[in-house]
């Protein structure tokens, strides 16, 4: 064999550079998925598990504190469940972008699901952390008191709830921003 037909059976084997990049941009696509997942499932289980009963006066008289008391926390759960089994059913998909970077059609699907699952997760966050505010800090112009004061595991979970929910909507950002630039790529 002549070294010409050798280096070009290298070049034969080896992928264009746009292929490559696309490759890898694939893979930080996966691990986003990945993460995106993990956040919101955290989230909806510790928003799905935070409850607080307080003892007033004596053990009759208790006051409780649920996640399901409040319609908004509630919406929270399902929202961050609902985009929870989205990620996982578009794992598979993701790990096809890998093996296969060039197919677009399958990225614009993914990139008008992934908007609207954003759009459902910021919504669930949002109405949740409208709650968590009045209840760290109230509202005196409604008369309505702080209750962390009182309910401080509630609140801190709802807290904590809340930073996961937002980092997966970061997460979700950024599989937008990701799938847009691969498209744009010839």
């Amino acid at each position: 064999m002549k070294a010409g037909q050798i280096e070009a059976a290298e070049a034969s084997e080896q992928q264009p550079p746009a292929q490559g990049l696309k490759k890898w941009m694939s893979i930080v696509d996966f691990v986003l998925r990945i993460v995106a997942a993990i956040g919101t499932l955290g989230s909806a289980i510790a928003m799905a598990t935070t409850n607080e009963t307080l003892p007033f006066f004596t053990q009759f008289l208790q006051f409780r504190a649920q996640y399901n008391d409040i319609q908004s926390f509630t919406f929270f759960v399902i929202a961050n469940g609902v985009v929870c089994g989205y990620l996982v059913l578009s794992i598979p998909l993701s790990i096809f972008h890998v093996k296969r970077p060039a197919m677009t059609i399958t990225r614009i699907i993914l990139i008008i699901f992934d908007t609207a699952m954003m759009a459902l997760l910021t919504a669930g966050g949002s109405a949740a952390a409208a709650i968590v505010y009045i209840a760290h800090n109230g509202n005196s112009s409604a008369n309505w008191f702080a209750i962390c004061q009182q309910f401080n595991s509630f609140c801190e979970r709802t807290t904590g709830s809340l930073i996961g929910s937002f980092g997966a909507t970061l997460a979700m950002m950024l599989l937008i921003i990701l799938s847009a630039v691969v498209i744009s790529r010839p």
